[in-house]
């Protein structure tokens, strides 16, 4: 930022006269669009808090006051201001800062953030431990988008703060997007309010008229009461949702009005009890491209800033595409299915489906459990519901995938996308536990594919499968290994891997996409006269157990893949079949630690965690060169 090199924190901002601000907010946007055009990341939605930002940290005495940014996508311009300039080149890198908000990180990021929906809840408990201590003059503010209150957890932080009335705001950040378009009726309740000028005015007017100095005089007693007392109760309180949870509303506003937005949070710092401020932005704000397109331009991969060209474009065919293709394939052919999505569709690959069969595709918003519930309801009346959400947010409905979907051994196609590492989103999007919470649960089916031809026919046998219950496919991110087979489809055996390679000397057991690995170790050991046969294992529920036991009657040396966790994943599965059927071997566990997964590219972090091909080429010449097992001959190690 060229102009205020000296703003480093909230306290050099709090030293700028008010007429800086706008100068700020420019450079601001500027250094943004320059770092994201050079190294990608979360964009449009930054772009449109810059002035909320720098008015919330004028204003308000942060740290000491407690800021909270719902999912934290929108949380650049306040890493910029919150001493963390200098390393922000190095933002969602490996060893660099995350792109989230993380209270390992800074004193000002007062809670950590990566899903949406939890920042009222959060604040709230911080407003009510500052009540139970008796402290009324620290300020709690939480920023959520209009897309993260469609959450149902954000309407249960909202109903207990309107009864336990502890001072903090809510400001609501509207500007009709999440990553894609919000759907459902409050965005419609929403706009409404943005477009009630004259209600608005007429409720301004009417408080100023019957709160005025004057007025007692010339209007009875007993009349201004009864009048103030049906406004309050009635026109103020119940045409407007947030008053019904006994939530003072005020707006909306201008979000990018800095000298409004000033006076408003001077004003709301002295109004006690729960609050919310509407404030209405533009996504994208600053950068046309953004403010035309704001879907894609939500975390756009590096791209020139004069014309808005995507660099180093995507080229390689992806899980996604051949999903999305897939299951518009699928659907062409089987009336039955239908896909949910709760607010991924374009992530999920499902824009096209949607144009194409808008009866058939629901983006429910960001409403994870609602999302599993809701298929069990089309399931329970005879549909095929494709539930398609990602790993860490599978993680927000796991009761209604135990209670209202395995339970009652309903036919609900879960399509688990971003299973494993995601790359630079970092821990809160890793999806390193699904096969573990999954493979617990009855009555449920779990595969994942290793190549796009294995995922067709994984989908199609999915929904050719009806009275199985819920069959669970996990994937992630990005480019698939490309089809070497016939273009149609196969039904596949439930609970059936199969042999890639044969071998002597060690047995490789891998589950998904890092098969490919398998493979590429499996030709370079080759050349040095090992001999590893590798086995796909394609489900992780149920086991194939004539495989394993060819596996284990074979070989005295055997390793699992996978990219997952290895505490409760496929690897310990085969651990338990290994001990139950009374086998001694040595078991090499590879996948990730018990530790939260750092961000980086995939391949970076493959590689550190030691399942990429080279660190199962090193493991296997450790295994085979191994003399002295350990006790009943099981050798375990936790990369």
């Amino acid at each position: 930022m060229p102009g205020n090199n000296n703003i480093d924190t909230p306290d050099d901002l709090r030293n700028l006269p008010v007429t800086s601000l706008q100068d700020l907010c420019g450079e601001l946007r500027s250094f943004l669009i320059d770092h994201v055009a050079t190294n990608g990341g979360h964009f449009s939605s930054s772009l449109g808090v810059v002035e909320l930002t720098v008015a919330l940290h004028y204003v308000f005495n942060t740290p000491e006051d407690k800021l909270v940014w719902d999912v934290g996508h929108q949380a650049y311009p306040h890493k910029l201001l919150t001493g963390r300039k200098s390393r922000f080149h190095s933002n969602r890198l490996l060893d660099g800062i995350s792109g989230f908000p993380s209270r390992d990180e800074s004193v000002y990021d007062a809670f950590g953030t990566g899903h949406s929906s939890t920042s009222i809840s959060a604040i709230l408990g911080m407003a009510c431990t500052a009540k139970y201590r008796g402290d009324h003059t620290r300020q709690h503010i939480a920023v959520i988008g209009d897309g993260a209150m469609t959450a149902g957890m954000a309407f249960e932080a909202l109903n207990n703060a309107g009864y336990e009335q502890p001072n903090m705001l809510v400001i609501l950040n509207d500007n009709n997007m999440s990553i894609d378009a919000n759907t459902g009726a409050l965005q419609h309740y929403l706009t409404a309010l943005t477009s009630g000028k004259h209600y608005n005015a007429l409720k301004s007017h009417i408080r100023k008229l019957l709160t005025h100095p004057g007025q007692p005089d010339n209007w009875p007693v007993e009349v201004v009461r009864k009048l103030q007392k049906a406004i309050k109760g009635g026109l103020l309180r119940y045409s407007n949702l947030f008053e019904a949870l006994n939530i003072r509303y005020f707006g909306p506003v201008d979000g990018h009005d800095l000298k409004k937005l000033i006076h408003i949070f001077e004003k709301l710092k002295h109004i006690p009890g729960p609050k919310l401020l509407h404030c209405v932005t533009t996504k994208g704000k600053g950068f046309a491209p953004a403010m035309t397109d704001q879907a894609k331009w939500h975390a756009p991969k590096k791209f020139d800033r004069s014309t808005g060209d995507t660099l180093d474009a995507e080229t390689s065919v992806t899980f996604q595409k051949v999903f999305g293709d897939t299951l518009m394939e699928l659907a062409n052919s089987n009336p039955k299915i239908m896909a949910i999505t709760p607010a991924m569709l374009s992530g999920s690959a499902l824009t096209n489906m949607k144009k194409q069969m808008p009866e058939r595709v629901f983006d429910v918003g960001i409403t994870e459990q609602h999302a599993v519930t809701f298929s069990a309801g089309l399931a329970a009346d005879g549909m095929i519901p494709f539930c398609t959400i990602y790993s860490t947010f599978l993680q927000r409905a796991y009761d209604q995938v135990i209670h209202d979907v395995a339970l009652q051994k309903l036919d609900v196609v879960f399509c688990i996308d971003r299973a494993g590492v995601v790359g630079q989103d970092g821990p809160t999007h890793h999806g390193a536990f699904d096969i573990s919470f999954l493979r617990c649960v009855p009555n449920i089916v779990g595969a994942s594919p290793m190549d796009a031809e294995d995922f067709r026919n994984l989908l199609f046998t999915a929904q050719a499968s009806e009275g199985n219950g819920p069959f669970a496919i996990r994937y992630p991110k990005g480019a698939v290994a490309s089809m070497h087979g016939p273009s149609g489809f196969r039904k596949l055996a439930i609970g059936k891997g199969r042999k890639i390679r044969p071998g002597k000397d060690i047995a490789i057991l891998s589950l998904g996409p890092v098969g490919q690995y398998v493979k590429e170790a499996c030709d370079e050991l080759e050349s040095d006269q090992l001999h590893v046969a590798h086995y796909d294992l394609r489900f992780f529920k149920p086991l194939d157990e004539a495989l394993l036991h060819e596996v284990f009657s074979q070989f005295s040396s055997v390793i699992t893949v996978e990219d997952g966790c290895i505490r409760g994943g496929v690897g310990s599965a085969v651990l338990e079949f290994m001990v139950e059927h009374g086998y001694h071997v040595t078991l090499k566990r590879l996948g990730l630690p018990d530790t939260f997964a750092t961000q980086g590219t995939q391949q970076q972090l493959h590689e550190l965690y030691g399942y990429d091909k080279k660190g199962i080429i090193r493991v296997v010449r450790q295994v085979v060169g191994i003399k002295t097992l350990s006790v009943n001959n099981v050798f375990l190690s936790h990369h």
